[in-house]
Protein backbone atom coordinates (compact mmCIF):
# COMPACT_ATOMS: atom_id res chain seq x y z
CA UNK A 1 0.00 0.00 0.00
CA UNK A 2 1.73 3.56 -0.79
CA UNK A 3 2.23 5.92 1.87
CA UNK A 4 0.91 9.21 2.30
CA UNK A 5 4.06 10.71 1.32
CA UNK A 6 3.71 8.52 -2.28
CA UNK A 7 0.59 9.62 -2.58
CA UNK A 8 1.68 13.27 -1.82
CA UNK A 9 4.06 12.67 -4.59
CA UNK A 10 1.88 11.50 -6.65
CA UNK A 11 -0.97 13.80 -6.56
CA UNK A 12 1.54 16.70 -7.30
CA UNK A 13 2.85 15.20 -10.02
CA UNK A 14 -0.66 14.68 -12.00
CA UNK A 15 -1.36 18.24 -11.13
CA UNK A 16 1.58 19.28 -12.85
CA UNK A 17 1.00 17.19 -15.89
CA UNK A 18 -3.01 18.96 -16.12
CA UNK A 19 -1.36 22.19 -16.46
CA UNK A 20 0.93 21.05 -19.70
CA UNK A 21 -2.23 19.88 -20.95
CA UNK A 22 -4.46 22.53 -20.44
CA UNK A 23 -2.03 25.16 -22.28
CA UNK A 24 -1.17 23.10 -24.59
CA UNK A 25 -4.79 22.75 -25.12
CA UNK A 26 -4.89 26.60 -24.90
CA UNK A 27 -2.19 26.79 -27.67
CA UNK A 28 -3.58 24.59 -29.98
CA UNK A 29 -6.66 26.32 -30.43
CA UNK A 30 -4.96 29.94 -30.87
CA UNK A 31 -3.67 27.67 -33.76
CA UNK A 32 -6.80 26.32 -34.76
CA UNK A 33 -8.11 29.57 -35.66
CA UNK A 34 -5.90 30.32 -38.21
CA UNK A 35 -5.35 26.95 -39.49
CA UNK A 36 -8.77 26.61 -40.45
CA UNK A 37 -9.60 30.04 -42.16
CA UNK A 38 -6.10 29.26 -44.17
CA UNK A 39 -8.04 25.45 -44.87
CA UNK A 40 -11.55 27.57 -45.58
CA UNK A 41 -9.65 29.99 -47.90
CA UNK A 42 -7.46 27.06 -49.94
CA UNK A 43 -10.84 25.27 -50.99
CA UNK A 44 -13.07 27.76 -52.98
CA UNK A 45 -9.72 28.12 -55.14
CA UNK A 46 -8.41 24.59 -55.35
CA UNK A 47 -12.16 23.54 -56.57
CA UNK A 48 -12.49 26.43 -59.20
CA UNK A 49 -8.65 24.97 -60.60
CA UNK A 50 -10.32 21.57 -60.52
CA UNK A 51 -13.32 22.96 -62.82
CA UNK A 52 -11.60 25.18 -65.23
CA UNK A 53 -9.66 21.72 -65.87
CA UNK A 54 -12.58 19.53 -66.51
CA UNK A 55 -14.15 22.37 -68.88
CA UNK A 56 -10.64 22.63 -70.67
CA UNK A 57 -10.35 18.60 -70.58
CA UNK A 58 -14.01 18.17 -71.96
CA UNK A 59 -13.23 19.78 -74.80
CA UNK A 60 -10.68 18.01 -75.89
CA UNK A 61 -11.19 14.58 -77.95
CA UNK A 62 -10.75 11.48 -75.56
CA UNK A 63 -7.35 10.09 -74.77
CA UNK A 64 -5.90 13.38 -76.19
CA UNK A 65 -3.65 15.75 -73.67
CA UNK A 66 -0.67 16.40 -72.17
CA UNK A 67 1.10 13.37 -70.16
CA UNK A 68 -0.66 15.13 -66.42
CA UNK A 69 -3.90 14.37 -67.81
CA UNK A 70 -4.32 11.42 -70.12
CA UNK A 71 -1.23 9.08 -67.95
CA UNK A 72 1.10 6.40 -69.12
CA UNK A 73 -1.29 4.05 -69.65
CA UNK A 74 -0.68 1.77 -66.99
CA UNK A 75 -1.26 1.79 -63.57
CA UNK A 76 1.51 -0.86 -62.21
CA UNK A 77 3.94 1.43 -60.52
CA UNK A 78 2.14 4.05 -57.97
CA UNK A 79 2.87 6.65 -55.84
CA UNK A 80 1.06 7.87 -52.18
CA UNK A 81 2.06 11.07 -50.72
CA UNK A 82 1.63 10.42 -47.01
CA UNK A 83 0.84 13.73 -45.06
CA UNK A 84 1.04 13.53 -41.51
CA UNK A 85 2.12 15.99 -38.57
CA UNK A 86 6.01 16.09 -37.02
CA UNK A 87 4.64 15.87 -33.56
CA UNK A 88 1.82 13.74 -31.74
CA UNK A 89 0.30 14.36 -28.65
CA UNK A 90 -2.88 14.47 -31.29
CA UNK A 91 -5.50 11.53 -30.29
CA UNK A 92 -6.23 9.25 -33.48
CA UNK A 93 -4.46 12.10 -35.96
CA UNK A 94 -1.38 10.57 -37.68
CA UNK A 95 -2.44 6.59 -36.77
CA UNK A 96 -5.92 6.92 -38.93
CA UNK A 97 -3.72 8.34 -41.83
CA UNK A 98 -0.90 5.13 -41.29
CA UNK A 99 -3.53 2.90 -41.17
CA UNK A 100 -5.17 3.72 -44.38
CA UNK A 101 -2.00 3.77 -46.03
CA UNK A 102 -0.95 0.61 -44.78
CA UNK A 103 -4.33 -1.14 -45.97
CA UNK A 104 -4.17 0.55 -49.59
CA UNK A 105 -0.39 -0.52 -49.90
CA UNK A 106 -1.22 -4.21 -49.18
CA UNK A 107 -4.06 -3.87 -51.19
CA UNK A 108 -1.82 -2.88 -54.36
CA UNK A 109 0.25 -5.05 -54.12
CA UNK A 110 -2.05 -7.94 -53.84
CA UNK A 111 -2.77 -6.62 -56.97
CA UNK A 112 0.59 -7.32 -58.36
CA UNK A 113 1.70 -3.16 -58.31
CA UNK A 114 4.51 -1.46 -57.16
CA UNK A 115 3.67 1.24 -54.52
CA UNK A 116 6.19 4.03 -53.91
CA UNK A 117 5.73 6.24 -50.73
CA UNK A 118 6.52 9.99 -50.22
CA UNK A 119 6.65 10.99 -46.64
CA UNK A 120 5.50 14.80 -46.10
CA UNK A 121 5.88 14.74 -41.74
CA UNK A 122 7.89 12.78 -39.06
CA UNK A 123 5.17 10.65 -37.37
CA UNK A 124 3.96 9.41 -41.07
CA UNK A 125 7.53 8.23 -41.65
CA UNK A 126 8.60 7.00 -38.62
CA UNK A 127 5.56 4.44 -38.16
CA UNK A 128 5.69 3.62 -42.04
CA UNK A 129 9.59 2.89 -41.98
CA UNK A 130 8.97 -0.33 -39.77
CA UNK A 131 7.41 -1.80 -42.69
CA UNK A 132 7.67 -0.59 -45.59
CA UNK A 133 11.28 1.16 -45.78
CA UNK A 134 11.73 0.17 -49.22
CA UNK A 135 8.88 1.40 -50.77
CA UNK A 136 9.96 5.48 -48.93
CA UNK A 137 11.34 7.41 -51.62
CA UNK A 138 11.50 10.52 -49.94
CA UNK A 139 10.50 12.39 -46.56
CA UNK A 140 10.42 15.66 -45.60
CA UNK A 141 9.50 17.60 -42.23
CA UNK A 142 7.61 20.56 -42.70
CA UNK A 143 6.28 21.68 -39.02
CA UNK A 144 9.97 23.42 -38.67
CA UNK A 145 8.57 26.76 -39.20
CA UNK A 146 4.81 28.09 -37.56
CA UNK A 147 2.83 27.75 -40.57
CA UNK A 148 3.16 25.46 -43.42
CA UNK A 149 3.24 27.78 -47.01
CA UNK A 150 2.65 27.80 -50.40
CA UNK A 151 6.49 27.26 -51.34
CA UNK A 152 6.45 24.02 -49.13
CA UNK A 153 3.89 21.93 -51.29
CA UNK A 154 5.32 23.59 -54.43
CA UNK A 155 8.35 22.32 -53.68
CA UNK A 156 6.89 18.97 -52.87
CA UNK A 157 4.93 19.41 -56.49
CA UNK A 158 8.25 20.06 -58.24
CA UNK A 159 9.39 16.71 -56.86
CA UNK A 160 6.63 14.42 -57.62
CA UNK A 161 6.94 16.30 -61.16
CA UNK A 162 10.55 15.50 -61.58
CA UNK A 163 10.03 11.75 -60.68
CA UNK A 164 7.10 11.75 -62.81
CA UNK A 165 9.15 13.00 -65.65
CA UNK A 166 11.67 10.65 -65.07
CA UNK A 167 9.02 7.52 -65.55
CA UNK A 168 9.24 6.67 -61.53
CA UNK A 169 5.86 6.06 -61.48
CA UNK A 170 2.79 5.90 -62.99
CA UNK A 171 -0.38 7.48 -60.93
CA UNK A 172 0.08 9.70 -57.95
CA UNK A 173 -2.55 9.77 -55.03
CA UNK A 174 -2.21 11.89 -52.04
CA UNK A 175 -3.53 11.16 -48.70
CA UNK A 176 -4.43 13.36 -45.78
CA UNK A 177 -6.95 14.24 -42.89
CA UNK A 178 -9.86 16.16 -44.19
CA UNK A 179 -11.34 18.79 -41.77
CA UNK A 180 -14.68 18.41 -41.01
CA UNK A 181 -15.12 20.03 -37.42
CA UNK A 182 -12.89 19.84 -34.10
CA UNK A 183 -13.89 16.32 -33.37
CA UNK A 184 -14.45 14.82 -36.98
CA UNK A 185 -11.59 14.43 -39.68
CA UNK A 186 -11.99 12.06 -42.38
CA UNK A 187 -9.09 10.20 -44.25
CA UNK A 188 -8.66 11.02 -48.10
CA UNK A 189 -7.40 9.87 -50.73
CA UNK A 190 -7.37 12.09 -53.82
CA UNK A 191 -5.60 11.27 -57.37
CA UNK A 192 -3.01 13.73 -58.42
CA UNK A 193 -2.04 12.32 -61.47
CA UNK A 194 -3.32 11.41 -63.70
CA UNK A 195 -5.42 14.86 -62.99
CA UNK A 196 -9.38 12.47 -62.34
CA UNK A 197 -12.13 13.63 -64.61
CA UNK A 198 -15.81 13.43 -63.71
CA UNK A 199 -17.29 10.10 -64.70
CA UNK A 200 -19.65 10.69 -67.45
CA UNK A 201 -23.31 11.48 -66.61
CA UNK A 202 -22.55 12.72 -63.44
CA UNK A 203 -23.71 16.36 -62.95
CA UNK A 204 -21.46 19.27 -62.86
CA UNK A 205 -21.21 20.27 -58.86
CA UNK A 206 -22.07 23.57 -60.11
CA UNK A 207 -25.59 22.65 -61.45
CA UNK A 208 -25.19 25.12 -63.67
CA UNK A 209 -24.96 24.56 -67.50
CA UNK A 210 -21.13 24.37 -68.74
CA UNK A 211 -20.65 27.91 -70.95
CA UNK A 212 -19.33 28.31 -74.49
CA UNK A 213 -15.46 29.52 -74.41
CA UNK A 214 -13.20 30.03 -77.39
CA UNK A 215 -9.30 29.52 -75.80
CA UNK A 216 -6.46 31.55 -76.90
CA UNK A 217 -3.90 29.91 -76.82
CA UNK A 218 -5.50 26.07 -77.66
CA UNK A 219 -6.79 24.08 -75.24
CA UNK A 220 -3.77 21.85 -74.69
CA UNK A 221 -1.31 24.71 -74.27
CA UNK A 222 -3.14 25.54 -71.22
CA UNK A 223 -3.85 22.41 -69.95
CA UNK A 224 0.18 21.55 -70.04
CA UNK A 225 0.61 24.93 -68.20
CA UNK A 226 -2.31 24.36 -65.55
CA UNK A 227 -1.82 21.32 -64.85
CA UNK A 228 1.51 21.24 -62.99
CA UNK A 229 0.08 24.45 -61.10
CA UNK A 230 -3.00 22.54 -60.31
CA UNK A 231 -0.61 20.01 -58.56
CA UNK A 232 0.90 22.45 -56.54
CA UNK A 233 -2.84 23.93 -55.71
CA UNK A 234 -3.75 20.35 -54.19
CA UNK A 235 -0.97 19.61 -52.21
CA UNK A 236 -1.52 22.84 -50.62
CA UNK A 237 -5.10 22.22 -49.82
CA UNK A 238 -4.01 18.64 -48.60
CA UNK A 239 -1.87 20.40 -46.14
CA UNK A 240 -3.81 22.96 -44.99
CA UNK A 241 -7.00 20.60 -44.14
CA UNK A 242 -4.04 18.40 -42.14
CA UNK A 243 -2.78 21.57 -40.51
CA UNK A 244 -6.74 22.28 -39.20
CA UNK A 245 -7.38 18.54 -38.65
CA UNK A 246 -3.71 18.33 -36.71
CA UNK A 247 -4.64 21.32 -34.29
CA UNK A 248 -7.83 20.34 -33.90
CA UNK A 249 -7.24 16.82 -32.96
CA UNK A 250 -4.86 17.97 -30.38
CA UNK A 251 -7.35 20.49 -29.08
CA UNK A 252 -9.66 17.45 -28.22
CA UNK A 253 -7.15 15.24 -26.93
CA UNK A 254 -5.44 17.65 -24.60
CA UNK A 255 -9.03 17.99 -23.75
CA UNK A 256 -9.61 14.96 -22.76
CA UNK A 257 -5.87 14.62 -21.31
CA UNK A 258 -6.66 17.86 -18.53
CA UNK A 259 -10.34 16.06 -17.73
CA UNK A 260 -8.38 12.75 -17.18
CA UNK A 261 -6.26 14.35 -15.50
CA UNK A 262 -8.75 15.64 -12.80
CA UNK A 263 -10.68 12.55 -12.62
CA UNK A 264 -7.36 11.12 -11.55
CA UNK A 265 -6.46 13.45 -8.59
CA UNK A 266 -9.98 13.41 -7.35
CA UNK A 267 -9.41 9.66 -6.91
CA UNK A 268 -6.04 10.27 -5.42
CA UNK A 269 -6.95 12.76 -2.85
CA UNK A 270 -9.87 10.32 -1.96
CA UNK A 271 -7.43 7.22 -1.41
CA UNK A 272 -4.98 9.81 0.10
CA UNK A 273 -7.69 11.14 2.29
CA UNK A 274 -8.56 7.30 3.78
CA UNK A 275 -4.91 6.83 3.94
CA UNK A 276 -4.60 9.60 6.35
CA UNK A 277 -7.93 8.73 8.60
CA UNK A 278 -6.59 5.11 8.35
CA UNK A 279 -3.53 6.01 10.36
CA UNK A 280 -4.68 8.46 12.29
CA UNK A 281 -7.33 5.96 13.59
CA UNK A 282 -4.22 3.39 14.09
CA UNK A 283 -2.75 5.47 15.90
CA UNK A 284 -5.98 6.56 18.07
CA UNK A 285 -6.26 2.22 18.90
CA UNK A 286 -2.68 1.95 19.71
CA UNK A 287 -2.86 4.84 22.17
CA UNK A 288 -6.06 3.77 23.67
CA UNK A 289 -4.49 0.04 23.90
CA UNK A 290 -1.52 1.35 25.58
CA UNK A 291 -3.26 3.43 28.08
CA UNK A 292 -6.03 0.88 28.68
CA UNK A 293 -2.54 -1.88 29.56
CA UNK A 294 -1.21 0.33 31.76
Amino acid sequence: MPSLKDLKNRIKSVKSTQKITKAMKMVAASKLRRAREQAEAARPYSVAMERMLESLASSMAEGSGPKLMVGTGSTSTQLIIVATADRGLCGAFNSSIVRAVRRRVRELEAQGATVKLMCIGRKGYEQLQLEFSKNIISRTELMKARYISYSDAESAAQEVMQRFEAGEFDTCHIVYNQFKSVISQVVTFQQLIPFQLPEKGIAPAQHEPPAVYEYEPEEADILADLLPRNLGVQIYRALMENAASFYGSQMTAMDNATRNAGDMIKKLNLKYNRTRQAAITKELIEIISGAEAV
